[in-house]
């Protein structure tokens, strides 16, 4: 009589072990699933920025020679500089017509080709052969010419291995920006040599104070309002003094990318002006 009362408290006892060891494997299945899952898009993230950093490599190796500056180049304020390096825009042109520039920043991983679509959106998710991409790839602005644009813009993801346009939020220290005051923009026919005006962290949504996508050909009067909201505007401000871009003289280019990983609508935006062919 005992023996089956005893029996009887342990079947209550039995069932919530069974119950807890049920719900602990179910909770370790969940956990290993998620585990999995996370691995599986790290992997994917992982492959897709090394997928994009050689292909990069595979670009430069196919089109690009560099050069080191000559003993005219460093002897003094007088000085001729000549490219750093040599694009074949052919062999990127025979890859995909969309080419149209290259942008070289020194001390950085911007060393890429620009395209440029029918809109703004292609090129956020594809790479500069068109193939879809986690990372795009460096863009000009639809509406905008290198050449001739008063104003033109060139869009870049913040990618979290520091590729693409991420060296842009470099210039927010003004010691690492001071530094770094120029940089190249090739067209398929022209160098130019850009010097930096302002780094700018601002909304970059419609409806923002200041649409600075906006401007690119413009009168006299607008590329001066244009100025005016970029020095209102500018996280650091790079020009001495009343040193000021003129009309006529320097063409501007806006370099984008996002201000975090974080859809927030802000971006970084590096603005410099053109000193002219080289």
């Amino acid at each position: 009589m005992e023996e089956n009362k005893n029996n009887t408290q342990k079947q209550p006892e039995q069932k919530k072990k069974k119950k807890s060891d049920v719900l602990l494997t179910i909770a370790l299945i969940a956990a290993i699933v998620v585990f999995c899952y996370a691995a599986f898009n790290l992997y994917h993230i992982y492959t897709e920025y090394k997928k994009g950093t050689d292909e990069y490599n595979q670009i430069e190796e196919m089109a690009v020679t560099e050069r080191d500056a000559d003993s005219a180049e460093v002897a003094g304020p007088n000085a001729q500089l000549k490219p750093p390096i040599e694009v074949d825009f052919d062999k990127l042109k025979s890859v995909n017509e969309d080419v149209v520039g290259w942008i070289y920043i020194e001390d950085t991983v911007v060393n890429y080709p620009v395209v440029q679509g029918t809109d703004n959106d292609f090129y956020i998710n594809h790479d500069w052969e068109g193939n879809s991409s986690h990372s795009g790839c460096i863009y000009e602005d639809f509406r905008g010419k290198i050449d001739t644009s008063q104003n033109t813009l060139f869009y870049g993801h913040n990618m979290a291995n520091g590729s693409m346009f991420s060296a842009i939020k470099g210039y927010t220290d003004p010691e690492w920006g001071k530094a770094h005051r120029y940089f190249e923009v090739a067209s398929l026919d022209k160098r130019y040599l850009y010097e930096i005006v302002s780094v700018n962290i601002v909304n970059g949504e419609a409806g923002a104070d200041f649409e600075y996508w906006n401007y690119l050909d413009m009168d006299r009067r607008a590329y001066l309002t244009f100025l005016q909201k970029i020095k209102e505007t500018s996280t650091v401000w790079y020009l001495d003094g009343t040193d000021m871009p003129e009309y006529g003289k320097n063409r501007m280019i806006a370099l984008q990318t996002c201000n975090s990983g974080a859809d927030d609508g802000i971006r970084c935006v590096l603005f410099a002006r053109c000193l002219g062919e080289y």
